[in-house]
């Protein structure tokens, strides 16, 4: 099942899921209990926001050996972790804010689980029954302040530095070798294939969840593959995984 975030024209917010016919609306969240409405929008009208608002995002570094490598660093022994703010989450559609504070911001295309369920010490072979389903990510990232501050934190936090969407898709296997591929203006950028994840899904659940509590409808970013690169103002970033369509967002600065 593809599940969606909507809004209508009275600014109501209905979370829904993808049907031949358009998008069928629900009372409720997947993420405690829902039931189908009689209403369907079609998806020319349908206005699509990122189809989860996390508690947080947890984003996993140098999780693909060529990233790693790209960008002159080591392979880490165990998922290196850090904190995503919740406000830096937008959806399909969503301009990517360059912030003034920076003169050179990267894209780095992701695989975005999204946690069905109250997750704490999971063990791995449990770890899958904790995720609602998958859909596509960007950890947006001002180089020059991660690499001037030393840490993640403020490179990593701005307003808009997390795309997410456009659907989540429970229906999905992400070590089947699906391409997952980031493009800026038609440019292909990154490409890249799922299954070669240092870490895989389970294995990051299961870490994560001994560190802290994943909450329903928080986010785990799983890492990207090679091939980051600036974004500028103007630009159209479009990021695709094989399965779980493609997200744009246009970039200004």
């Amino acid at each position: 099942m593809k599940i969606v975030r909507t809004r209508s024209e009275g600014d109501e917010i209905t979370y829904g899921g993808v049907e031949p016919e358009g998008i069928r609306l629900y009372r409720g969240s997947p993420f405690v209990a829902w039931e189908p409405t009689e209403a369907v929008v079609d998806f020319e009208s349908a206005r699509l926001l990122s189809p989860t608002i996390p508690t947080k995002v947890v984003a996993v570094g140098r999780n693909y050996a060529a990233h790693a490598a790209e960008m002159d660093n080591p392979i880490p022994e165990e998922p290196l972790i850090f904190i995503k703010p919740s406000t830096s989450v937008i959806g399909p559609a969503a301009t990517v804010r360059i912030p003034p504070h920076s003169k050179h911001v990267d894209h780095e295309a992701e695989l975005a689980m999204v946690i069905g369920k109250v997750a704490r010490n999971v063990a791995v072979e449990e770890a899958v029954s904790y995720v609602l389903g998958y859909t596509v990510g960007q950890d947006i990232t001002a180089r020059d302040l991660q690499r001037r501050d030393g840490h993640f934190t403020r490179g990593k936090g701005f307003d808009t530095f997390c795309p997410l969407g456009p659907a989540i898709e429970t229906e999905f296997d992400p070590l089947e070798g699906q391409r997952i591929t980031c493009r800026v203006n038609d440019e292909t950028r990154q490409d890249g294939v799922l299954s070669d994840m240092i870490f895989g899904p389970a294995e990051l659940v299961a870490f994560i969840s001994g560190v802290m509590t994943l909450l329903p409808g928080d986010v785990i970013l799983t890492g990207t593959p090679e091939g980051v690169g600036r974004l500028a103002d103007g630009d159209l970033l479009e990021t695709e995984i094989e399965g779980l369509g493609v997200l744009r967002n246009p970039v200004a600065g």
